[in-house]
Formats: structure tokens, C-alpha cells, sequence
């Protein structure tokens, strides 16, 4: 299941994490991010090798605008605490895995 982030434990769940992390910049009102959501729970069902997180731009602007998201759903891919791949838009379960794998 897909981590809630936000300020409070971004620190903790992304920077401080020991695996990949995959991060959802979304927004309860945007359609795309709604079709995406079952994608990235499903992802974080199949890949234990990956942290999967969710961030709401609504409530955490400051991590939004941190990243540059300028339009959702936003994906990226954080390791080490260093962004490595970011897609903005709808993606297929096939290309999030790709982002995942760094294609």
C-alpha cells in the first residue's frame, strides 16, 4: 500500500529511505490521478523492492512546488534522496514500471 506524505514525515518516508522510492503527486480532483491511483497501489503491492508514496498537492504544496510540479499526476523516482526520473501525466502500469527501471 502507497505511504501518505507529507512535511511532516517526507524527511523519514523519501529522503531517509533504503530502497527506491516512487512518488505520486496527485490531487482527489484530477481525473488522471484517479485512473492512475489503482495503477500505483498495484505497484506497491508487486515491487517490495520499491517504496511507493502518495502526496496530495492540495494539502502539501510546499513539497509540490519543492519538486517543480507544475502539472498532476506527477511520478518521480527518488534515490538516495536525489530525483533520478520524473513523468508527468497518465502512464500506463507498463511505463511506471519502465520509470521505475530507469528506461
Amino acid at each position: 500500500m502507497a505511504v501518505t506524505v507529507t512535511r511532516e514525515n517526507f524527511a523519514r518516508e523519501v529522503l531517509q529511505a533504503d530502497r527506491p522510492v516512487l512518488v505520486d503527486f496527485w490531487a482527489s480532483w484530477c481525473g488522471p490521478c484517479q485512473m492512475l491511483g489503482p495503477i500505483i497501489e498495484q505497484v506497491a503491492a508487486e515491487r517490495p523492492d520499491v517504496k511507493v508514496c502518495k502526496i496530495n498537492v492540495d494539502e502539501q504544496p510546499q513539497l509540490a512546488s519543492q519538486f517543480g510540479v507544475m502539472s498532476i499526476p506527477t511520478l518521480a523516482v527518488i534515490k538516495d534522496g536525489q530525483t533520478t526520473q520524473q513523468a508527468v501525466g497518465f502512464r500506463p502500469k507498463a511505463a511506471v514500471l519502465a520509470l521505475l527501471d530507469g528506461k
